[in-house]
């Protein structure tokens, strides 16, 4: 099992900066996966970004070239260095992790932080 807690989130101009961390109340060197999700009003949740053990990233096409996804082992913790914000980037944004176990895999969510792009 993993507990998760989000950080980071706020309120930021069009155009600003935000960085949101995931701290795991464990070793994340072992999970073989961990990204972030966001939920806007009234829409689905969605895949931001996610990474494997194998240090593969992937990126929606809607953040890619802005978004960059960063794990550090050493402390536990996944960061999401969201640049060039804007308005559509409004959501609830979740850290996950997934954790592989004899026969299956388990899911982990974080509780979520807001993150708020409006002038």
């Amino acid at each position: 099992q993993v507990q998760l807690v989000e950080s980071g989130g706020g309120l930021v101009q069009p155009g600003g900066s935000l960085r949101l961390s995931c701290a795991a109340s464990r070793s994340i060197f072992s999970i073989y996966a961990m990204g972030w999700y966001r939920q806007a009003p009234g829409k689905q949740r969605e895949l931001v970004a996610a990474t494997t053990s194998g240090d593969i990233t992937n990126y929606s096409d809607s953040v890619k070239g802005r978004f960059t996804l960063s794990r550090d082992n050493a402390k536990n913790t996944m960061h999401l260095q969201m640049n060039s914000l804007k308005p559509e980037d409004t959501a609830v944004y979740y850290c996950h992790a997934r954790i592989l176990r004899l026969g299956g895999t388990d899911d982990y969510w974080g509780q979520g932080t807001q993150v708020t792009v409006s002038s």
